[in-house]
């Protein structure tokens, strides 16, 4: 499955949340992530957020996709993921 994950934590967790996200996703920009994951990650992807989020406080919202065929992407401005040439 494909998978968007958009976040706003407050900012003693942020970096920590970020660290989280990095191990299973793709940084697209600021508390944006997206990428290919297998069920099995996305569960402990969210296991992981769910240890160190204040629900009453923080959000994080997943966007999942099954298919990626019917998505479009369009950038204004500077690509500040840039999956380009990673060797």
């Amino acid at each position: 499955m494909y998978l968007i994950a958009v976040y706003d934590v407050n900012e003693k967790r942020v970096n920590k949340v970020l660290k989280v996200c990095r191990k299973y996703l793709n940084w697209i920009q600021n508390s944006v992530f997206e990428g290919e994951i297998t069920k099995a990650k996305f569960e402990r992807l969210k296991s992981e957020i769910a240890k160190i989020i204040d629900e009453k406080e923080d959000s994080v919202v997943f966007y999942i996709l099954r298919d990626t065929k019917y998505t479009a992407r369009e950038i204004l401005g500077q690509d500040k993921g840039m999956l380009g040439n990673i060797l």
